[in-house]
């Protein structure tokens, strides 16, 4: 019970001014995480319905707003050397580029090293893990099983990355064999915004990821990292489907029907240049949700642009999967 039944008076007061008292500190010393925190668990102890329920998750939501972004683009010392590389007409540019690229990509996935590798400290994680590795290793042998569980399991510490940048409090990453991973929010969203932010986190890192991949490839020539790669893109691709609690249906809700609809343009050119199927899937149920799923009337620019990217990028590292295939039946 968190309010009086007869009087409607705030059952848990002091506890409230005491977290309203530290998130205001938070905020004055430029915490905004630390602020976030306190007030969503101060949400914790109200009446959804109240007023004053209302009231602190507008100023979650404006907090929010004021948080820097979440991906930091890696800086890159290269150019000169890329460009002299260019006008000597090396033959290793391709091959350099891929390396500078997966470097700036491990650069992301390694920025907040500490909470990416705070997962493999708890116990759930960790068993679930191993037992998804079990499974894989049992149909695809333990160098793509490790890979491909490796690749799920930053997908899932960039949610838990941008849960964390939010003030949620969540528990660790669980492998369900055969299905993926998961985390569980201990704290519900207060707006369209930070859901779309938190759902698109995943893709985001599970592109670094293949991205790594795929620059291991280039370096040591084995097709088992260009499967990884691809098959860890195909698999952040099916978490775009707008559908749901998966990537694509939270980062959706977050947009106006203009944006919606650019996005169902950018699945419809990767597709035609790619004939990616599970494009068509993604394709069909944006071209539902469009007309099913309620239009937030402002819109989220910023989650229309990155699912848009994220199409083009997962869509093309893909690929890498036949790549592969075709390696491997040259070679024999």
């Amino acid at each position: 019970m968190l309010a009086c039944p007869s009087c409607n008076r705030l059952i848990h007061k002091e506890a409230l001014q005491s977290l309203a008292r530290e998130a205001t500190e938070a905020e004055a010393a430029g915490d905004i995480t630390e602020s976030l925190q306190k007030w969503r668990d101060a949400l914790e102890l109200m009446p959804r319905n109240s007023k004053q329920f209302a009231i602190i998750a507008d100023k979650v939501t404006k907090l929010g707003l004021q948080l820097p972004n979440s991906v930091v683009k890696p800086k890159t010392t290269n150019g000169d050397l890329s460009r002299r590389d260019m006008s000597r007409g090396n033959t290793n540019t391709r091959k350099s580029a891929s390396v500078i690229a997966s470097v700036g990509a491990f650069g992301l996935l390694v920025w907040k090293s500490k909470i990416l590798l705070a997962g493999l400290t708890k116990s759930s994680t960790l068993f679930t893990m191993l037992a998804s590795l079990g499974v894989y290793w049992t149909i695809w042998g333990w160098k793509f099983a490790l890979g491909l569980v490796l690749s799920i399991y930053v997908h899932e510490m960039g949610h838990m990355i941008e849960l964390r940048r939010y003030g949620f409090r969540t528990g660790a990453p669980m492998f369900i064999p055969g299905l993926g991973a998961l985390i569980r929010m201990k704290q519900n969203v207060v707006n369209a915004r930070e859901n779309a932010d938190i759902g698109l986190a995943g893709p985001i890192y599970g592109l670094g990821a293949a991205l790594v991949s795929l620059g291991l490839w280039q370096v040591t020539s084995l097709p088992i990292f260009a499967a990884i790669a691809g098959v860890g893109a195909w698999i952040n691709l099916f978490n775009l489907l707008p559908f749901g609690s998966l990537d694509g249906g939270r980062a959706m809700q977050a947009m106006s029907r203009i944006e919606k609809m650019a996005c169902i343009v950018c699945v419809a050119v990767a597709w035609y240049f790619t004939n990616e199927s599970m494009l068509v899937l993604i394709l069909i149920v944006s071209v539902g949700q469009l007309f099913v799923q309620k239009n937030d009337t402002t819109g989220y620019r910023k989650a229309a642009i990155l699912y848009c990217f994220l199409v083009f990028a997962l869509t093309a590292m893909s690929l890498a999967r036949s790549l592969a295939d075709q390696m491997q039946l040259s070679a024999t």
